[in-house]
């Protein structure tokens, strides 16, 4: 098996685990223990995104680079980080993983308590402009920051899975109650395709991708080659 192959698994692995672990806490913590989003379940959820997050990242980080998010392939390819081969495998791999990960979590929760299988949506009274823009504001932060320390040389990429985590965290701390806090289309398309809850699905590409594309854009310009 040679280095794309690998690389390619290991998003497929480490998206269908973050899927599982993300979008199942949202499940276990909705349908199973019956709670709205009290205070407390939105610091698990956050909790549970970013730490998961930041654990798959290190383990993935020296086979494939941890991107597990169509969001971060996409501004490692219009950076040149990547070539368009490799950006095609792993974006195909992580939404395949995002949907394995959303059966198996069908698969485990009693079909009274799966919902919508932690899919994401528009909070109450949030607008599809505003919960775009959310997405593009959060995605933006997270991109960001994976430059600045996981693609940047200079960077403090031995901190770098630490990092994410947290800036998965916090986005989530003021998302859920805005869009769910997606920043990963890959998270989004999984719970949706399985639960076939699509409502606004649109907004979780667009916006991670804009904003994910921002991030990566104003990082290599105005710091990565200002620095060269």
């Amino acid at each position: 098996m040679n280095g794309t192959w690998r690389a390619t698994l290991a998003e497929f692995i480490a998206t269908l685990l973050f899927v599982f672990l993300g979008a199942g806490t949202v499940v276990v913590t909705g349908g199973l223990m019956k709670e709205g989003l009290t205070a407390a379940r939105l610091v698990a959820i956050a909790l549970a995104h970013g730490l998961a997050i930041a654990l798959l990242v290190a383990a993935t980080a020296r086979i494939s680079g941890g991107h597990i998010n169509p969001a971060v392939t996409f501004g490692a390819l219009i950076t040149g980080k990547i070539n368009l081969g490799k950006a095609i495998a792993y974006a195909v791999a992580q939404l395949v993983g995002g949907v394995v990960g959303a059966l198996l979590l069908k698969g485990v929760i009693p079909a009274g308590a799966q919902g919508n299988l932690g899919a994401h949506g528009l909070g109450a009274g949030v607008s599809a402009g505003g919960g775009l823009l959310a997405e593009i504001v959060l995605t933006f932060a997270l991109v960001f920051v994976i430059f600045a320390t996981a693609v940047d040389p200079k960077g403090l990429g031995h901190i770098a899975p630490a990092a994410i985590g947290l800036t998965v965290l916090v986005d989530h701390l003021f998302g859920v109650p805005v869009t769910g806090a997606s920043m990963n289309p890959a998270r989004s398309f999984g719970p949706a395709l399985v639960a076939g809850a699509w409502d606004t699905h649109w907004i979780f590409w667009i916006g991670p991708l804009i904003g994910g594309g921002l991030a990566a854009l104003v990082y290599e310009f105005l710091f990565l080659r200002r620095e060269a």
